[in-house]
């Protein structure tokens, strides 16, 4: 298979040279800087291979080889930290357009208390599923909502609240925290 002469390169490794002479079924070869080194057959890979392989035409079978001769990645065990701010966070969308497919027929004042009611039933599944945080938002408007829900939220004890984020929600949506208490 290889012959004295033959120019060869080291397939794992990124130097070449010639064919010198065969010692104890391994092949021996002096590299362009004068080392003289034994291989297997197996190693190497005559020049002229070289130039045929790069006539190839399947990639895929270049990408299987390539597949074979690379190392496992150790995977990595570390667990994943989560910030506060990664927290689930209960939004509930207040306007009217998405509480009810249809608000022909119903006045401002039974938009209101179903705005109100639903609020209200919110923020005690919240509390009662032990939520950190709950957004309610409320819009802009003429801000009778918003100081419905001042009221609403004013009753209740063990919250607090305040405007939202603005760059998230702008000016229309209040942010309510629910303070835990561990006796329950």
């Amino acid at each position: 298979m290889f012959n004295i002469g033959d120019k060869v390169s080291v397939l794992d490794e990124d130097f070449s040279g010639v064919v010198v002479g065969f010692q104890n079924n391994q092949i021996l070869i002096e590299t362009e800087d004068g080392f003289k080194m034994a291989y297997s057959a197996s190693e190497l890979i005559k020049e002229q291979d070289i130039s045929d392989l790069n006539s190839f035409t399947s990639s895929q079978n270049i990408n299987q080889i390539l597949k074979e001769k690379e190392l496992p990645k150790k995977r990595s065990f570390e667990k994943e930290k989560k910030s506060r701010k990664d927290e689930f966070v209960l939004e509930v969308d207040l306007h009217i357009e998405k509480l009810v497919p249809n608000k022909r027929g119903m006045s401002n004042f039974d938009i209101l208390n179903l705005q109100m009611e639903t609020a209200k039933r919110q923020l005690d599944f919240a509390v009662k599923n032990r939520m950190p945080k709950v957004v309610f938002i409320h819009g802009v408007g003429e801000g009778v909502l918003k100081a419905e829900l001042d009221f609403l939220l004013g009753r209740y004890e063990g919250i607090s609240f305040q405007d939202a984020n603005y760059q998230k929600y702008g000016l229309g949506a209040t942010e309510v925290y629910i303070k835990q208490n561990p006796n329950r």
